[in-house]
């Protein structure tokens, strides 16, 4: 049988085998289709890791953070280094310690020793500018233990003498006192001036904060603190004269002599 498939009026033409279709559509070559937008490709997996790594590592530096700031000791250390330091300097340009008519440079360093004292009192002598020779002029009823042997040792680093008292700007000294940890800050001078009427107080150190060994931790302090003194030029009498009483015990001047503590007496005018 004959299979007609020519064009109908329609435009279809007639298949062989099924229905009427239609033709196929000759393409325009001066019709382009508009470009289809591209694909939003999905966030890739390393992306993901890092961002859980570098949260991971943020959350054990806030944790750690929070611990140490959460501990007494840590606080008292950022407060006494940052927002109220405990200890105030003035800087003294002619102050003539022994009355021979010689000037020098001087640091009065006075109130109480805190957490970050050493730390303060480094940074005050770089800002002084001092050399060796010159002064730390000391009036303190004493303070943190720790820090007072670590500026001694930065005292006696530079080459700097102490001596106890006051002075104004025109650099007249007049007596004071420096007592409990301050007299481990005065050891640190080389060599270490005893100005008339000043006065060294002196007692048996005890800890603030609670030990399993109230005992063992006792014999630790005085042996580190006869350690010092000792690597100071000190007598050990005064590590005795310390661990005699609880409340300061004032020292004479020939008694504090007698244990080279003072090294050169002077007077005031």
């Amino acid at each position: 049988m004959a299979v007609d498939d020519r064009d109908n009026d329609s435009g279809f033409r007639r298949s062989p085998t099924g229905p009427w279709v239609a033709p196929p559509r000759a393409q325009n070559r001066g019709f382009q289709a508009a470009p289809q937008p591209p694909l939003r490709q999905p966030m890739r997996r390393h992306w993901l890791w890092r961002y859980s790594v570098f949260f991971l590592i943020l959350l054990g530096v806030m944790i750690r953070a929070y611990r140490d700031m959460s501990r007494p000791e840590a606080w008292a250390y950022w407060k006494d280094q940052y927002l109220s330091p405990n200890l105030s300097a003035s800087k003294i340009t002619g102050l003539d310690i022994d009355g021979s008519g010689t000037t020098r440079a001087a640091l009065l360093v006075s109130g109480q020793i805190g957490a970050a004292a050493a730390s303060w009192l480094r940074q005050k002598l770089d800002d002084a500018g001092l050399a060796a020779g010159d002064i730390v002029l000391l009036s303190s009823p004493g303070g943190d233990l720790n820090q007072a042997i670590i500026m001694g040792e930065i005292i006696r680093s530079r080459g700097l003498a102490t001596a106890v008292g006051v002075a104004d700007a025109a650099g007249d000294v007049r007596p004071a006192y420096c007592a409990s940890a301050c007299v481990l800050v005065f050891a640190g001078g080389k060599p270490r001036y005893g100005v008339k009427g000043s006065m060294l107080g002196v007692h048996r150190f005890v800890t603030t904060t609670p030990v399993h060994d109230p005992v063992a931790e006792a014999q630790r302090v005085a042996g580190q603190v006869l350690g010092y003194m000792t690597k100071m030029g000190v007598s050990s009498s005064v590590v005795e004269a310390m661990s005699q009483t609880r409340d300061v015990r004032w020292l004479g001047n020939q008694e504090a002599l007698a244990m080279n503590l003072v090294t050169d007496p002077v007077r005031t005018r």
